[in-house]
C-alpha cells in the first residue's frame, strides 16, 4: 500500500475496535442526527456507485442501517441481497430492526472489529463503507482494503465516504479544529479524523472512478468509488 495522505504527515490515535464499539453502544440511534453532514456525501455515493447494476452488497460499518433501507427500498434490483456488518451490538440491533421487513435477503451481523469478513471469495459487487474507515489506524484501514478487494468480483465497486481535509479556507479551518478536538477529546467527534482514502489504493489493485470533496457547513467528506482490478 502506498503512504498515507491524512490530514497532516503523521497518523493520530485512531480509536481502537474495542473503544469504538463501547462508543457506539452507548450512541446508538442518535448516530441519525449527523445526517446534516453525512447525507450530501451519501447522496453522491449514491449517485456515482450505480447501485441499480448491483446484486450482492456488503456493507463494513452499517450503523443503525439508514442507508441499507434506503438502498433497498429505492435504488437494489428486487433480486438483490445485503449484507451489513457491525461492531456495536447496539447498531446490529438497530439495523435488523429497520431491515426486517426485508428479511430475508438483507441481513446484519456482528463482527470483531478486524479483518476478514466472513463472506466469501469474490462474495460481492459493491463494498460500502461510510464514516468507518475514519475511525481506524492506517495499518487496519490498508488490512480493511485488503479484504475488501479479496470480497469483491473483479470489477467489483468499492464505495466510501469518510471525514477529510477541508476544501477551502473556512474548511481548512473548520476540519483543522475537528483534528484538534479529535486528539484532545476524540469521543466528541465519535473518534473520527481527517483522512485520506484515495492515495492508499494500490493502482494495480484497484482502478480510481471517483473521488471528489464535499463540505456542507464546511465539514468535508471525500467521497470515492473505485473497481476491484489486479489479481
Amino acid at each position: 500500500m502506498t503512504p498515507a495522505a491524512t490530514g497532516s504527515t503523521t497518523d493520530i490515535d485512531p480509536f481502537g475496535p474495542g473503544q469504538a464499539r463501547r462508543f457506539y453502544d452507548r450512541f446508538g440511534d442518535r448516530q441519525d442526527r449527523q445526517g446534516w453532514y453525512e447525507d450530501a456525501a451519501l447522496e453522491r455515493l449514491v449517485a456515482l456507485s450505480r447501485f441499480e447494476t448491483a446484486h450482492r452488497v456488503v456493507e463494513l460499518g452499517c450503523g443503525t442501517g439508514r442507508l441499507a433501507a434506503r438502498l433497498l427500498a429505492e435504488h437494489l434490483p428486487a433480486d438483490a441481497t445485503y449484507r451489513g456488518f457491525d461492531l456495536s451490538e447496539t447498531m446490529v440491533e438497530l439495523a435488523a430492526e429497520r431491515l426486517r421487513a426485508a428479511a430475508p435477503r438483507a441481513t446484519v451481523e456482528r463482527v470483531g472489529g478486524e479483518p476478514p469478513l466472513p463472506v466469501e471469495d469474490g462474495g460481492a459487487d459493491r463494498f460500502v463503507s461510510t464514516y468507518v474507515l475514519d475511525l481506524l489506524s492506517l495499518q487496519l484501514i490498508d488490512r480493511t482494503l485488503d479484504d475488501a478487494h479479496r470480497v469483491l468480483e473483479p470489477g467489483g465497486l468499492l464505495c466510501v465516504a469518510g471525514i477529510t481535509a477541508g476544501t477551502g479556507p473556512v474548511s481548512r479551518l473548520l476540519m483543522a479544529t475537528w483534528s484538534l478536538v479529535r486528539r484532545l477529546r476524540p469521543t466528541l467527534v465519535g473518534g473520527c479524523r481527517p483522512l485520506r482514502v484515495a492515495p492508499r489504493l494500490a493502482s494495480d489493485r484497484w482502478t480510481l472512478l471517483h473521488c471528489e470533496r464535499v463540505a456542507p457547513w464546511g465539514l468535508a467528506s471525500e467521497v470515492l468509488v473505485a473497481a476491484r482490478s489486479g489479481p
